[in-house]
């Protein structure tokens, strides 16, 4: 039926068209002229763009209707930017500190979900954004709108779908039951990996379904001990690039490779240079499997949006020659490049991500060397929202242990002495949360609640005839006593109350140990980091705090129960993860509003709900 050309012109009230729209085949894709860029509308105007598309018409109208809830432009997503530390060492360094800074964006945080993606159920009928509507053959091969079997008749018809999928029609719960049952038929492993990254790349809200329902059976699947072997022959699995690749030959234009990623409302992003990749060394570009892992666990774990997740490897060569001779190898073949080169690289990155993403954008540094990851942490602490989760999440997972277990064995944690295996990153990290919090619930100064905890590294107990040949960031442990070479002659000598393993090298507790010292349960830094990074995001918090840290770990050590501790456990199951995370969340977010740190105004009444409203849900939403 012919429309009037007076169909088609927009209510008189409104301000002249900014936006149009053609669409000149039924099958056809959506031409867009605009009389200058979306992004250049002041947000005061408060103007959204609404596409009304007529089924199966030539003609595709757009207007302008005035709306309150608009943050950003069509090709936005709706996220607010925000940006992560551990506070008193580096203060020691520099003298500076996190709170003295100013909010210099002055924008409020939050996950907000303009578009209403994770609010949608079946009852709730929502638009598959692209660039233009996605339809047909291109609709399937969009991991975010992607519902494979689950496309219902009616959005096969709608959208060109039919003769495209086979008849059958499967719900979202037997497609993760189907999937389920073919993961679990594999033997390797990698392969369960390969499986599981495949299934993220054709459908983005199946593979986080899986992740969350299924967490403590496919954690070491997409993450620990399984990324490790997918990193080392990453070269070989490689198919479709996950994040974005920035070398030193992109030096000069970073800005420019960071505009390139699809998505312009970047909330976390997670960079390694590959020189440590967990204990198994230079890995060198082929640690990207690191950050694509750590932001499944952000989404699936703490609920911020993949959307607003970006993976990111700095590929400064690699030292590793196994690899410069592989002809596999997908990075840039040459040693790796240190110093002033490397310095200035970081930096130029560094002010990138900030020209680009805003202040509050959190970038989490992951597997750096230990020369290269303190020394990042106190360079840009009080310029950039960072976060180590190597030293920093690594200690709040600890501490919330410690915290736990003071309440099966009685006292505080000024009562014990404390050995460490391992004075890394991990290692030194752990023992200076524990310290900070000693000194925070006694009011004895940082130095001397050093004094109770004591480390043994490579070359055994870190002691203060080492102290001029030690690393910089071993030296406040390095204590007066005689110098002891083993772990277990350590043991015997300092008499220690609590003993924790942060070293990469096994069998190292022996039963000799073991039966010189109680062990304590294992940590998981994905207890504490997911929740803490969304705590971050919901507040608007533009720089890390040690408190934050404090009160993470709090929050952990709050959800274990009774009936956990009846079976010996000091951490909560993970199966609760999700629960978790939003308490940590809304502590980490008190804490942040407390200290002045929170942008996001005004403070919601209750932390915990809102933390839960904000999670992004996997639920697959009904298409018009």
């Amino acid at each position: 039926m012919a429309m009037q050309e007076t169909d088609l012109q927009p209510p008189t009230q409104l301000p002249p068209p900014q936006l149009f729209l053609s669409h000149t085949s039924k099958r056809g894709n959506l031409s867009l002229l605009c009389n200058h860029s979306i992004r250049a509308l002041p947000l005061s105007t408060s103007i959204a763009f609404i596409m009304l598309a007529f089924k199966r018409a030539n003609i595709l109208f757009v207007s302008l209707a005035e709306t309150s809830n608009w943050s950003g432009g069509l090709y936005g997503r709706g996220e607010r930017k925000i940006r992560v530390v551990m506070e008193s060492t580096f203060k020691e360094m520099n003298g500076e500190s996190v709170l003295d800074l100013e909010d210099k964006a002055g924008v409020g945080g939050g996950v907000e979900d303009v578009y209403g993606e994770d609010r949608a159920s079946e009852d709730h009928a929502i638009t598959p954004w692209t660039v233009s509507v996605a339809s047909g053959y291109n609709l399937l091969r969009d991991p975010r709108h992607n519902k494979g079997l689950a496309f219902t008749d009616k959005e096969r018809d709608a959208h060109y779908l039919t003769g495209l999928l086979p008849p059958a029609l499967f719900s979202q719960d037997l497609q993760e039951k189907r999937l389920m049952k073919i993961l679990r038929e594999y033997k390797v492993p990698l392969q369960r990996y390969m499986a599981m990254m495949d299934l993220q790349e054709r459908n983005e809200k199946l593979f986080y379904k899986l992740l969350i329902d299924n967490v403590e059976e496919l954690l070491p699947v997409v993450y620990t001990p399984t990324v490790g072997e997918a990193c080392q022959k990453y070269g070989s699995i490689f198919r479709r690039p996950q994040g974005l690749f920035i070398s030193l030959k992109e030096k000069g234009k970073i800005l420019e490779v960071l505009k390139n990623w699809p998505e312009k409302s970047i909330q976390v992003i997670v960079v390694t240079d590959g020189e440590r990749i967990l204990g198994l060394g230079d890995l060198g570009c082929q640690g990207m499997g690191i950050p694509v892992g750590k932001l499944s666990l952000y989404t699936a774990l703490g609920g911020v949006r993949p959307s607003a997740c970006l993976p990111i490897t700095i590929d400064v060569g690699t030292n590793n020659k196994k690899l410069l001779e592989d002809e596999f190898y997908i990075g840039l073949r040459q040693n790796r490049a240190t110093g002033k080169e490397y310095a200035e690289l970081m930096d130029e990155f560094m002010s990138a991500v900030k020209q680009n993403y805003g202040e509050k954008g959190l970038i989490q540094f992951e597997d750096f060397a230990n020369h290269n990851a303190f020394e990042l942490l106190a360079r840009y602490r009080t310029t950039h929202l960072v976060f180590n989760d190597d030293i920093q999440g690594t200690a709040s997972v600890v501490l919330a242990g410690l915290v736990a277990a003071l309440k099966l064995v009685g006292g505080t944690l000024a009562d014990h002495t404390f050995l460490f295996l391992g004075a890394g990153e991990a290692g030194t990290g752990i023992a200076e949360l524990i310290a900070l919090e000693i000194s925070k619930k006694t009011n004895a100064p940082l130095e001397e609640t050093r004094k109770k905890i004591w480390l043994v590294d490579s070359k055994g107990l870190i002691v203060s005839s080492r102290k001029e040949s030690l690393q910089h960031f071993k030296k406040p442990w390095a204590h007066a006593h005689e110098p002891v070479k083993e772990l277990l002659g350590a043991v015997k000598a300092i008499k220690p109350t609590v003993l924790i393993g942060t070293s990469g090298v096994g069998k190292t507790f022996t039963k000799e140990v073991i039966e010189a010292m109680a062990s304590i349960n294992e940590a998981n830094n994905a207890y504490i980091f997911p929740g803490f990074g969304l705590g971050l995001i919901m507040s608007g918090t533009i720089r890390v705090h040690d408190d934050l840290l404090l009160a993470a770990s709090e929050a952990l050590a709050a959800q274990v129960t009774e009936e956990n501790y009846a079976k010996g456990l000091i951490y909560p199951p993970f199966t609760n993860i999700r629960k978790i995370s939003a308490h940590i969340a809304a502590k980490v977010a008190a804490k942040a509003y407390e200290l002045g740190l929170a942008s996001h105004l005004p403070r919601p009444k209750d932390l915990v709900k809102y933390a839960e409203s904000c999670m992004y849900t996997p639920v697959y939403g009904s298409y018009r």
